[in-house]
């Protein structure tokens, strides 16, 4: 089938999982191939159900009800299905084509039963089949309005108790209650379309409150309580838009069901209902808004629910007295500011707020960097390089950090004075090492900023008694050719360093360093001296077998 491998099985698997499923080949029965997916039976532990999804933009994905699955795990039982479904590759275009034939004929079965045959039929299944008949009953109590029995209905399907087993929803039972919310969705809607639309409302309110208060002790880890919980949103929306409740209660409840801490299970926007609300419902939103956000001013959820009404409206200069309420000391809202007055076309006025931040955070380590950026590139278009480098040499006082130090450069060259502002920006760095204690930035600022440079002879004068391992690594890997001895001696001194750590990641390490005592060898034409050295270590380190095979893959 299209999308479907054994590299495909063995990465979503992997190679554990993959294994085993060789073992469940024959255990594999009741295959059924769908459009774009298959399903069957594996015995193992238990009997399992297995689903394989295949194709489209998500590739190849599976499912299975042993306990490693219901964990969202592409299990053994999976692989199985998977591999029964490739080895049955030239018989699958005629099972497809049987299971069109079978749903054809049942269709035209269907539709050649009388009333009477029809009825007997449902019966028969809404007697074997519980889940199907509350289905039934539900629709059929919406259908006749017996409001008592479907809001009983609702509630019993939103009721997360019979589920939570601990105390809260397990994964393993989040599905089963997902597909309940779901199920109480669809009777919401339902009941609107029975011209039952006032009812609806109240009770996905009901609904939205319940799934709020619950969904935090739910494992809801494949979101598919989340995804039902969003559909009964959208029907108490819908029923909005058809029963069109009093617009200040409706603008009450949307306020108070976002700004509730406890309920995140729903993305609810207020904004969606704004033809439900009409023109004095959205003004009593943003009068409700309003007195919520002064009532807790650093509330997050307050500021951000405002901020939407704000800007719905199109006042900019309301958005920027909004976000000067609570200017974050890194300059992220003095940018945000300045990002809504550019699009607005208020070009000068933009700058001028983040010119601002600059001032008011110019003291702050942590600067929001974006907003340097921003006023650096509007400098730059300008024509205004100067003030370009003056901004870059501030924050770099400030951070002393080797990205401070790049960006200092890059502005200098484009000035043409990097020269003069070099020697400055080195010598503070050199300050900073000669501390006591290395400096609030240590000396390796230093050494980075020299390596970052290409000066190598500056660096190796810097280095000692100061760079730390990745540093005089990184300074022989740049000398290997130029200063061979000197790399040799920085390598065979970071090679004793890396015979003790274990693992893949530390053996690769060390066959990288190995290579640049090779290469340094290379260059002294001392190759007879090398052979003799690896060969010590081999012998040395003989007992890591994985650390020998690495050596060999690189030649080593």
């Amino acid at each position: 089938m299209v999308g479907l491998g054994e590299d495909d099985l063995r990465v979503l698997a992997g190679a554990r999982s993959f294994e085993r499923g060789l073992g469940y080949l024959d255990a594999v029965s009741g295959l059924e191939v769908g459009e774009g997916s298959v399903t069957a039976v594996v015995h193992g532990t238990d009997v399992y159900e297995v689903e394989l999804t295949l194709g489209g933009d998500e590739g190849v994905s599976g499912s299975c009800d042993c306990p490693y699955g219901q964990e969202g795990n592409f299990c053994k039982h999976c692989v199985a299905v998977g591999l029964t479904v490739l080895r049955r590759a030239k018989t699958i275009p005629q099972q497809r084509a049987a299971a069109r034939a079978r749903a054809s004929g049942l269709e035209a079965w269907l539709s050649a039963l009388s009333r009477d045959e029809l009825l007997a039929l449902v019966r028969e299944q809404i007697a074997e089949d519980r889940e199907l008949r509350r289905r039934l009953e539900l629709r059929a109590a919406a259908a006749r309005s017996d409001l008592g029995t479907v809001r009983d209905r609702i509630v019993a399907l939103i009721d997360p108790r019979p589920f939570a087993r601990y105390g809260y929803i397990e994964y393993a039972d989040a599905s089963g209650y997902g597909r309940q919310v779901a199920e109480a969705a669809s009777a919401l809607r339902a009941l609107t379309a029975e011209g039952q639309a006032a009812q609806a409302v109240g009770l996905a309110e009901e609904a939205i409150r319940v799934l709020g208060e619950a969904y935090g002790e739910i494992d809801d880890s494949d979101g598919v309580v989340g995804e039902a919980a969003a559909a009964v949103a959208e029907a108490h929306l819908e029923a909005c838009g058809v029963a069109r409740p009093d617009p200040d209660r409706l603008a009450e409840w949307l306020v108070g069901t976002v700004l509730d801490d406890s309920n995140d299970v729903t993305d609810l926007d207020p904004l969606d209902y704004a033809d439900a609300l009409g023109p004095s419902g959205l003004a009593r939103l943003r009068q409700l808004a309003a007195e919520a956000l002064r009532r807790r001013p650093s509330g997050w959820a307050e500021r951000y629910l405002m901020e939407r009404l704000v800007k719905a409206e199109g006042d900019v200069d309301a958005l920027v007295a909004l976000h000067a309420q609570d200017l974050d000391p890194s300059g992220a809202t003095h940018l945000r500011i300045a990002e809504e007055l550019e699009s607005a076309g208020r070009m000068d006025e933009a700058l001028a707020w983040a010119e601002r931040g600059l001032r008011e955070c110019a003291a702050e380590a942590h600067m929001d960097g974006r907003l340097v950026d921003y006023v650096c590139v509007r400098y730059a278009k300008a024509g205004r390089a100067a003030d370009s480098v003056a901004v870059r040499r501030d924050r770099f006082r400030v951070e002393r950090s080797l990205a401070a130090y790049r960006q200092l450069r890059a502005a200098a060259q484009a000035a043409q004075c990097w020269e003069a502002e070099r020697a400055a920006a080195l010598a503070a760095l050199g300050e900073d090492a000669r501390l006591e204690d290395g400096g609030r930035y240590g000396g390796p600022v230093l050494i980075d900023a020299l390596l970052d440079d290409g000066d190598l002879d500056a660096a190796w004068r810097e280095a000692a008694g100061r760079a730390d391992d990745r540093q005089w690594e990184r300074l022989a890997d740049l000398s290997r050719e130029t200063r061979p001895a000197e790399a040799l001696g920085v390598y065979l001194r970071l090679v004793e360093r890396s015979k003790e750590p274990t693992g893949d990641r530390a053996y690769e390490r060390l066959a990288r360093l190995l290579g640049g005592v090779r290469d340094c060898h290379r260059v002294l034409g001392t190759e007879d001296a090398f052979t003799v050295y690896l060969a010590g270590l081999r012998t040395e380190l003989k007992r890591r077998r994985k650390l020998m095979s690495i050596l060999d893959q690189h030649g080593l």
